[in-house]
């Protein structure tokens, strides 16, 4: 079928394009743990699509009450207007975020919801009369999607080198990736916490706190190759914050929703932030979805500031709150309360973990490190071609072994569905394991990784 489309005019996103044409590799299909590809063949999907069908593809629930919503009403605006789901949704979104965080401002994707989050957190200072905190701080290899706030406070070089000044007022933190002192951790790294002290030591003492808005952190960075945070490590950041009335935002675009075993990483830590960015298993990827989180006194100092009648808060989007998004999200819920896969989830997650590890002492693995049902898998680089070899694993994955996984530079990253067993848990890793074996056995020459 691939042979038969028209390639030419859509320009892809974060795509190898001109690759990716000379060889399509298209999908026509989903369900449950698999895509299905052109050619007929079931793919396993390793990566929840991109991080965000969390409880498998096509569930039955979500599509009924999408397909239920679009014949009731197609669109309401969000503008001096409402509809009930987008009320329920939010409501349902409170009943399982960190205890203090009960407003919700609903956005479109991950993206919007950090530009979205961002705002939030100047306008505040300025609405509470502390309008010298302008300045906004995130961490190298940061990812926060894609917007001109989310790059900038993102530590992605190739994210941000095209564009030119981004937002002004912007620092970054060092991220506490430390191979050679925690290499093949299983789970949280012993060594590292003290990398937290550099916002203080460091940031706030070239800064002043007192210009500083908000921190914005993943609890686990995973856009960039799953980057786990010490063990003490978000505690001291969470201190440093209270201590200087920072705003602390967690974006959980990817760990929301079950993939570290609970409901959000800021639940797995004990840790609450004062904002919450969420998005991709917000709505299973069923329909785009995205939000922010706030705590009630953040709200309600827009409310107060405010003159009676006035709009408090300038911003916003044509889709928030759609009706469609609502119903596939409550939709959503429902089946993560009703299938247990947060609970599901936490309980495979030591079968993914030994399956993880067991790639260690393979050809080219310098590091594997994981939590709950995320999986990074370094390898060393092809010398002089930074990211070949893990491409090259990505497309014998796909066409020989029928398994989808997702490679950033020279790391593997790996978040299945929430509702993987244990047999395709194998069948995973074990193509990974198949495909760098006999890697090993090939010369490293240019054909071998073109």
């Amino acid at each position: 079928m691939s042979n038969t489309i028209n390639t030419e005019h859509f320009w892809m996103p974060f795509t190898a394009n001109r690759q990716f044409k000379a060889r399509p590799r298209m999908l026509v299909a989903a369900s449950g743990m698999h895509y299905t590809a052109d050619d007929g063949r079931k793919i396993l999907d390793g990566t929840s699509g991109l991080w965000c069908v969390n409880a498998g593809h096509n569930h039955p629930k979500i599509v009924a009450a999408i397909q239920q919503q679009a014949a009731t009403m197609d669109y309401a605006p969000a503008f001096q207007m409402g509809h009930p789901k987008v009320f329920e949704a939010a409501s349902a979104l409170v009943a399982i975020a960190p205890e203090g965080l009960n407003r919700v401002f609903f956005c479109n994707d991950g993206s919007e919801a950090v530009d979205s989050a961002l705002k939030i957190a100047l306008a505040y200072h300025r609405m509470r009369g502390d309008g010298l905190r302008t300045r906004l701080i995130g961490r190298e290899r940061g990812y926060h999607g894609v917007g001109f706030g989310g790059i900038a406070v993102g530590g992605i070089a190739g994210n941000r080198k095209h564009f030119g000044p981004t937002l002004a007022g912007v620092d970054h933190l060092r991220h506490p990736l430390d191979i050679a002192k925690n290499a093949f951790s299983r789970g949280l790294p012993e060594h590292g916490a003290e990398l937290a002290d550099e916002l203080e030591q460091r940031l706030l003492t070239l800064h002043d706190p007192a210009t500083v808005a908000a921190l914005i952190v993943e609890p686990v960075q995973g856009s960039t190759g799953v980057i786990l945070p010490p063990k003490g490590y978000l505690q001291k950041l969470r201190a440093i914050c209270d201590k200087y009335g920072i705003l602390l935002i967690f974006d959980e675009v990817i760990t929301g929703f079950g993939r570290v075993g609970a409901p959000f990483a800021a639940d797995y830590f004990g840790i609450t932030p004062d904002m919450l960015v969420c998005a991709k298993g917000l709505t299973n990827a069923a329909v785009p979805m995205g939000a922010v989180i706030v705590r009630q006194d953040i709200h309600d100092t827009f409310m107060d500031a405010a003159p009676e009648n006035a709009i408090e808060f300038f911003h916003g989007y044509t889709y928030t709150g759609h009706p469609l998004a609502s119903a596939a999200m409550l939709a959503t819920m429902d089946v993560y309360r009703s299938e247990q896969l947060f609970e599901r989830a936490a309980a495979i997650a030591p079968c993914f973990e030994q399956a993880a590890h067991s790639l260690q002492g393979l050809p080219y693995v310098k590091d594997v490190r994981n939590l709950g049902l995320v999986c990074g898998i370094e390898l060393e680089s092809v010398p002089g071609k930074s990211s070949a070899r893990a491409f090259d694993v990505f497309l014998k994955c796909f066409w020989e072994k029928g398994v989808l996984i997702r490679t950033t530079g020279d790391i593997i990253a790996l978040s299945p569905p929430l509702v993987i067993d244990k047999a395709q848990i194998d069948q995973l890793f074990g193509a990974i394991a198949d495909i760098l074996k006999a890697q090993k056995a090939v010369p490293e020459t240019e054909a071998a990784f073109a």
